[in-house]
């Protein structure tokens, strides 16, 4: 009976294994792979047209942080590598804060709706996903310009004389990308909110508790997992934003993805992009990682 078993077991693991090979071919090749070549190319010296030279080097990851005078050749430090750095991972967590400022209350405010009006707001959630997201990020920018929809109505009413200067600015790329994302921090938001026992609100009242630690002691811990899910689906596509950074930030304002794109172009730099392209995969994959911890800690504790 056991071997009959056994035999019936492996029989079923193959038969899985066949059918899901169509899959996993797939996955290697339209996703391992150029993941692999982007890391066999930051090994490779740099191509004078671009393209990469078949010598092993490391001078890709070496001008990641670092850079060489040509004329003396002395090594200092990139800044201006680093300040696209720091401005992207600032500008993410800031999106990331903002979102979910605005995506909280907004998520709660559906899950507490009838059935019939919650689906009526979740449908003009989801909208703005229906729009190419140039056009979204050139919607952005006539609202935002100096002579755009914003500045027109705040100088008819008298409140400035002189157009406000956000066009171009991390403020302008900042604006855009929470206006982009916010659906993604709103939608797991409203999910967990929404399998909430609002039970627990009127014990917190019948006990004395004021609104502010209701939200903080019993909301906030048992909605966690759908704001870490929000946080990091707004986080991660927030830190290699490309086509946002580029029409509202001028060019000049550039986040990694835009300087990953230079290296590729017009830099003809290929192992540094390569190299650059690496970096951000770790710090995607740490985040990634960070989400998968803190969902498990909270499945065990529950």
């Amino acid at each position: 009976m056991h071997s009959l078993e056994e035999r019936a077991n492996n029989r079923s693991a193959r038969n899985g294994w066949f059918l899901s090979t169509p899959a996993l071919v797939i996955l290697t090749f339209a996703a391992v792979g150029p993941l692999f070549i982007m890391l066999v190319y930051s090994f490779l010296e740099a191509g004078q047209y671009g393209n990469v030279e078949w010598a092993f080097s490391t001078d890709g990851w070496v001008a990641t942080l670092f850079t060489r005078d040509i004329f003396d050749d002395t090594v200092s430090l990139a800044d201006a590598h680093l300040t696209i750095f720091w401005r992207s991972v600032k500008l993410s967590l800031l999106t990331t804060a903002l979102t979910f400022a605005v995506g909280f209350p907004t998520a709660w405010f559906i899950a507490t709706r009838p059935p019939k009006a919650r689906a009526l707001w979740l449908f003009l959630i989801t909208i703005p996903f229906w729009t190419n997201l140039l056009i979204r990020t050139f919607a952005i920018n006539e609202i935002i310009r100096t002579e755009g929809v914003l500045n027109t109505v705040l100088k008819k009413l008298g409140l400035i004389e002189t157009p406000l200067q956000i066009i171009y600015t991390d403020t302008a790329v900042l604006i855009g990308m929470t206006y982009v994302y916010l659906p993604l921090m709103v939608l797991p938001l409203f999910a967990a909110i929404d399998r909430f026992d609002m039970r627990l609100l009127e014990a917190c009242y019948d006990l004395y508790a004021s609104r502010w630690r209701a939200l903080t002691r019993v909301i906030v811990p048992i909605v966690k997992p759908g704001i870490v899910a929000g946080s990091i689906l707004v986080f991660i596509p927030s830190l290699g934003a490309y086509v946002t950074p580029r029409i509202l930030g001028g060019g000049k304002n550039m986040m990694i993805g835009n300087f990953i794109e230079l290296q590729f172009g017009q830099g003809r730099n290929w192992p540094l992009g390569a190299a650059l392209s690496v970096v951000l995969l770790v710090i995607v994959a740490t985040a990634l990682l960070f989400y998968v911890r803190a969902v498990n800690r909270e499945v065990r504790h529950d």
